[in-house]
Formats: C-alpha cells, sequence, structure tokens
C-alpha cells in the first residue's frame, strides 16, 4: 500500500515537469527596424532570453534589428501575416488605421516617457483586442517626449508654413498641414537621407535618435519643449501564439506585462532624455525654450487635432468621449499627463 502511494505521489509531482518536457519547441522571429545600436535592441535580446529561460527552451526567440525581415512601416502586417511572429510597431505609420491609439500621438498629452508607458500601455490594452484584433498585442508604450529639429529655426506653428517637414507620425503629418507645411513621409532610418537630399526642411523626432540615425549632421536647430510623443506597440502573430501550449502561452503572457513594457522601454526612454543634454553641449547647435506666449501658441494651434480623433474613433464605432475620459483617468493614476 505504502509503494503504491509513493508511486501515485511522484507520478503527480512529474506530471508537470513532464508536460513541460512534452512542449514542443517554438522559434520566433523578432523584427525591429530600428539599428543594433539602438536600446529597444538589448532590452528586447534580455526579453528574449528570460522567455526563453522560463521555458525551458522550448520557446527559442531570434532578434532581427536594422529591417532585415521588413521596411518599417510594414511592421504590423509582417505580425499579421506571419513574416515576423514579434514585431514593432508604429501605428502612427498607416493614418488612418488605428484611430484610437491614435489619442496617444496628439501633441502635448504626455509629460514624461516612463509614466507614460504604463498609462497608455494599461489605457490600449482594452482597445487592442478589437483595434488590433488580428494581432495579440503583447505591449504599448512610448518614447520620451521629442521635439522639432531643422535647418531654419522654428519657434511658432506659422514658422512651418510653406516647410517640408517629416512628421514623426499621422497625427503630426496632420498638425503640419494645419499649419501650412508640406509632409514628407520617410521612416526612422530614411530621415537623415531625406534632410540631406533637400526632400525635407525639418523633422519631428526624439533627441537621442537625432545622434543615432545621424541627423544631428542635416539639422541645426532644436525647440526644447515636450511637444509630442509617438505611440508603439509590440505585436504577436496569432497562429504561432495559438500554436502553443498552454504553459507556454502562460510565459508569453508574463512577458507581455506593465512589468516588462517597463524592463524593456525604460532605457530607451532614458537614452532619449540624455540627448537634450548633449544637444546642448554642441556649439554648433542652438537649442532654445520657448516663451509662455510661444508655447501657448502651439497649443492652441492644435487643438482641432483632438477635435478630428474623436471624429474619426466615431466613424469607426466608437465612443470618442467615453475612450478620451479612460486616457484621461489613466493619465492621472500615473501623473503622466501635461
Amino acid at each position: 500500500m505504502r509503494k503504491t502511494l509513493m508511486a501515485l505521489l511522484a507520478a503527480g509531482c512529474l506530471l508537470p515537469i513532464a508536460a513541460q518536457a512534452q512542449d514542443k519547441t517554438v522559434n520566433l522571429k523578432v523584427s525591429l527596424w530600428v539599428p543594433p545600436a539602438h536600446p529597444l535592441v538589448p532590452a528586447t535580446q534580455a526579453w528574449a532570453a528570460d522567455i526563453e529561460k522560463a521555458s525551458g527552451g522550448s520557446i527559442k526567440l531570434s532578434v532581427f534589428p536594422s529591417e532585415q525581415l521588413g521596411k518599417a512601416f510594414d511592421h504590423y502586417d509582417m505580425a499579421r501575416d506571419g513574416i515576423a511572429d514579434v514585431t514593432y510597431v508604429n501605428p502612427g505609420y498607416q493614418p488612418g488605421r488605428f484611430p484610437i491609439a491614435a489619442a496617444g500621438q496628439i501633441p502635448f498629452v504626455f509629460n514624461e516617457g516612463k509614466k507614460g508607458t504604463q498609462a497608455f500601455n494599461e489605457w490600449y490594452q482594452k482597445y487592442a483586442k478589437t483595434e488590433m484584433k488580428d494581432t495579440k498585442l503583447c505591449f504599448a508604450f512610448i518614447h520620451a517626449p521629442g521635439s522639432v529639429h531643422s535647418k531654419k529655426k522654428i519657434v511658432v506653428p506659422d514658422d512651418l508654413k510653406g516647410a517640408k517637414v517629416r512628421p514623426a507620425q499621422s497625427t503630426i503629418g496632420e498638425m503640419v498641414k494645419l499649419f501650412g507645411g508640406t509632409n514628407v513621409q520617410a521612416s526612422a532610418p530614411e530621415s537623415r537621407d531625406a534632410i540631406e537630399r533637400g526632400v525635407a526642411d525639418a523633422i519631428f523626432f526624439p533627441w537621442g535618435s537625432i545622434f543615432l540615425f545621424g541627423i544631428d549632421k542635416v539639422v541645426k536647430y532644436h525647440i526644447d519643449a515636450p511637444l509630442y510623443s509617438t505611440v508603439f506597440t509590440y505585436n504577436i502573430n496569432l497562429a504561432k501564439y495559438n500554436s502553443m501550449s498552454p504553459a507556454q502561452k502562460k510565459i508569453i503572457d508574463d512577458h507581455c506585462s506593465p512589468e516588462w513594457a517597463a524592463k524593456v522601454t525604460d532605457p530607451w526612454v532614458d537614452y532619449e532624455f540624455a540627448g537634450v543634454a548633449k544637444m546642448k553641449a554642441l556649439p554648433d547647435h542652438e537649442v532654445y525654450p520657448l516663451t509662455p506666449e510661444q508655447l501657448a501658441a502651439w497649443k492652441k494651434g492644435v487643438e482641432p487635432l483632438h477635435a478630428a480623433w474623436a471624429a474619426a474613433v466615431k466613424k469607426a464605432g466608437g465612443d470618442a468621449d467615453a475612450i478620451d475620459a479612460e486616457l484621461k483617468a489613466s493619465l492621472k493614476k500615473h501623473n503622466a499627463g501635461l
């Protein structure tokens, strides 16, 4: 009787180990369109290594930076179609496709990158289930607030009239048109070339990445104010996720948490923030603050962008007022709003 009981206990104890050992190996391709020197790359590699460790090696991830698997503009569809299994997406690269997420693209929403990421991720998880339903959202985040960097000095919105501007995302593109400028479409890796060739005169970009992409070589003037942020997501191919065992899915879910969103993206926030001081230290660059009146002109000028966002959400069948109220509540909870 004792031997039988011990055998049953042993079998019970071994079941989870046996079940894990039986999990088929899953290989995931992670596509990033930033270069290896970008802070997201080593942070994502650490994320991938922790997933592999937690799965006992049954989930293996390979990280491909620098648009090796596809262009930056295509990364959402790459996750949807299985060209890559996890992708780094800028929803604002495809105007009108993700109207709810675009709330985070409106200027003067976030006061800081780390708290802003926690607020945005918490808020958007609910809406991604419908707006990004053909992929699985891992987490959403923002970069540290960026500014406009240009060949000629820009101080007030009227200075954009007639300028050729590379916007950071679609809402900034609408702002450029609102102020009489012309948009130049170029992904981050293409931006320096666009300015160098005279195709663009100015760019909306975060501070540290100006150096990473070599854009500091082709612009001279920089407004020292948190004009905007860009929202991003990590998306997972649904078919690949659904092919995993329950244990493997749980490991992925555990690594799509607010804590991991911070681990992956906080180093980038720090990197961009440090770019302000780095730029100020350069003798051939002018970094200048805005007066209260000049800042007020920007804030007044972008007011139509919020109305346009609400109209787009309503057109897509969403309750813009309720969605906006939930975002503001999340911003307040995390002390992340301007």
